[in-house]
């Protein structure tokens, strides 16, 4: 969202079900508000909900119950096509016979639009995307990236009070689709539009959004800033799901304001960030991010330091990922930067490694 963007509604699902079969709920009291001009990533596993979601508010499903507003419109009865909003898919959806301009011309002529009108409002998204070289070539003639962004352009080219995305970069290779998230983000923040994203890729909804809201079994987990959730997760689902996370079950020692002792393994101890919900004596689920650890004379220093085995290196390129066995797990990693690594570090080594207090976090237990 803009810097200083007023926080005004425009999307607002109140009590919102969807169940397809009157028994079980694909999406359960969901309860959610956008405002406008912010970019809202909805996350989450397959048949987690979200896709619904968006197929409600798009029109192409009607809720079981509660309602559906755009600005101050019930949206639950509207026809698609009466709602003004522009939907890009994954398979582009692209009129195959028809160039790139008469593409663009279509969604302006359905809606009557003046015919001069129209072509200026298709120059200008042309040039924007920059493919006004590309206006009289056919779908067939443009790579995989050149056709998304035609069929963003469509979304685009009338107006739209809100954009929908439904895995949109799904088909593309991971550099251009690196790309191209880069290229939404920066179509968002210069036309000021307000767009609701779905993907079940994490790293996606890091890079793209103002909130992402976490989906798992049709309900909401949680709903942050993509920095929150990863710093902050409010469960174990979200811990596993955003970003790579160690985990080690224990249990509530004392706790002292936003923090507790934890107990964990044979006798080991770490102090951790509590969950506001968790109280001594109750079961934890410890969640710490591999690049938080500190490895040999890194963690000498550090409150929290164990004594453990080195199983495996994965390289990565630009770091390696250490997998050790910490507690009885032995999926334990350390991500470290290449430069920082000891050339004769070998497997089956016994390494030190450590974290702070505030790395670590205690999370309610599954």
């Amino acid at each position: 969202m803009q810097p200083g963007a007023e926080m005004e509604p425009l999307v607002r699902f109140s009590g919102v079900q969807k169940t397809y079969d009157g028994e079980n709920l694909v999406v359960k009291d969901l309860n959610l508000t956008i405002h406008k001009g912010e970019f809202v990533t909805l996350l989450g596993p397959s048949g987690s909900g979200k896709t619904t979601c968006l197929m409600m508010l798009a029109g192409f499903e009607v809720p079981t119950s509660g309602d559906i507003f755009l600005g101050q419109q019930r949206l639950n009865t509207l026809p698609p096509h009466k709602r003004n909003i522009g939907m890009v898919f994954q398979n582009y959806a692209l009129f195959p016979h028809m160039t790139v301009e008469e593409n663009l011309l279509y969604p302006l002529k359905t809606r009557k639009m003046p015919k001069q009108l129209a072509r200026e409002k298709v120059d200008r998204i042309l040039s924007i995307i920059k493919l006004d070289d590309f206006a009289k070539r056919r779908p067939t003639q443009l790579s995989g990236g050149q056709q998304q962004r035609v069929a963003l352009a469509r979304a685009l080219v009338f107006e739209p009070n809100l954009v929908l995305m439904d895995e949109p970069l799904g088909a593309l290779d991971k550099q251009l689709r690196e790309h191209m998230q880069l290229e939404i983000k920066h179509l968002h923040q210069q036309l000021g539009l307000t767009v609701v994203f779905v993907t079940h890729d994490q790293t996606e909804a890091l890079t793209m959004s103002d909130r992402v809201a976490v989906f798992n079994d049709g309900v909401i987990q949680q709903i942050d800033s993509p920095q929150a959730l990863y710093e902050y997760p409010a469960n174990a689902f979200v811990a596993q799901f955003i970003g790579e996370n160690n985990t080690l079950t224990g249990r509530v020692k004392t706790v002292d304001g936003d923090f507790c002792q934890v107990q964990f393994g044979e006798g080991l101890g770490t102090r951790a960030s509590k969950s506001l919900t968790l109280n001594a004596g109750d079961p934890t689920q410890l969640s710490i991010r591999p690049e938080r650890v500190r490895l040999n004379g890194a963690s000498q220093s550090l409150p929290n330091r164990y004594r453990t085995t080195l199983h495996e290196f994965v390289y990565l390129g630009d770091h390696l990922r250490l997998r050790c066995e910490l507690a009885g797990n032995d999926q334990f990693y350390v991500k470290v930067p290449v430069s920082e690594l000891c050339p004769s570090l070998a497997v089956g080594d016994q390494i030190d490694i450590g974290w702070r207090d505030e790395d670590v976090r205690a999370l309610n237990a599954v």
